[in-house]
């Protein structure tokens, strides 16, 4: 079953070992110098913290990075962070390592999960500040999966509870995301759930032979760059 509604590009998602240097690695990649990444906030249930940078069209880009500050949850953190093939990436330095899709209202992303529990991640109710959602999070904390292949690139889900934005108060660097690629060794399984999702018009995938990854091509004031 094909899902109903197509879904949206919410935000794209840097890991890096440190906020600083996840907030350096963008800065470099797409040239700001005006408008940086400003600090979000922490996650108490997750033992992470983040740094935000507003895009054009409703969507942002966070920096995520495990908050040396925080204890240990009493659960594996999101996005994959405690895997030890993920920190092995990060050892390398920072990098795009996943995106988010948003669920819009009328649909009940709850809802949609319980429909399909095998095919959708758990979902968690999630707070920071005057900003609350429900987010699918697996509950080893891994990346979404389908058939054995994400590592990235099948998006988190997620759905505000407010009609505001985070986006809606970060100050806006003048970037646009223009394409969103995504490579890996299992391409024909990530297109299928892309295409079950309803986001297959958010990532063009290509097949290779080498490590997944993901890479923006986002629109700057000077120009093109590329964020990886």
């Amino acid at each position: 079953m094909t899902a109903p509604h197509a879904l949206k590009l919410d935000h794209l998602v840097v890991a890096a070992q440190t906020l600083e240097a996840g907030e350096a690695h963008v800065i470099a990649q797409l040239g700001l110098t005006e408008v940086v990444p400003q600090r979000g906030g922490k996650h108490t249930r997750m033992g992470t913290h983040n740094s935000l940078l507003g895009l054009w069209g409703g969507a942002y880009l966070e920096i995520i990075a495990i908050d040396p500050q925080a204890p240990p949850p009493s659960r594996p953190r999101w996005f994959g962070l405690d895997d030890d093939a993920v920190q092995a990436r990060l050892a390398r330095g920072p990098y795009l390592a996943h995106w988010v899709a948003r669920v819009d209202r009328p649909r009940s992303l709850p809802r949609w999960q319980a429909q399909y529990p095998q095919r959708l991640a758990p979902v968690m109710a999630m707070q920071r500040g005057a900003l609350s959602w429900q987010i699918g999070v697996p509950d080893d904390g891994s990346l979404p999966a389908w058939q054995g292949a994400g590592q990235g690139l099948l998006p988190t889900l997620i759905q505000w509870d407010a009609a505001q934005h985070p986006s809606d108060a970060l100050p806006s660097a003048d970037c646009a995301v223009t394409a969103l690629r995504g490579f890996h060794p299992q391409a024909a399984a990530i297109q299928a759930q892309l295409q079950w999702l309803g986001a297959d018009t958010l990532l063009n995938v290509e097949a290779t032979l080498v490590e997944p990854s993901l890479a923006a091509e986002i629109d700057t004031p000077d120009g093109p760059r590329t964020l990886r």
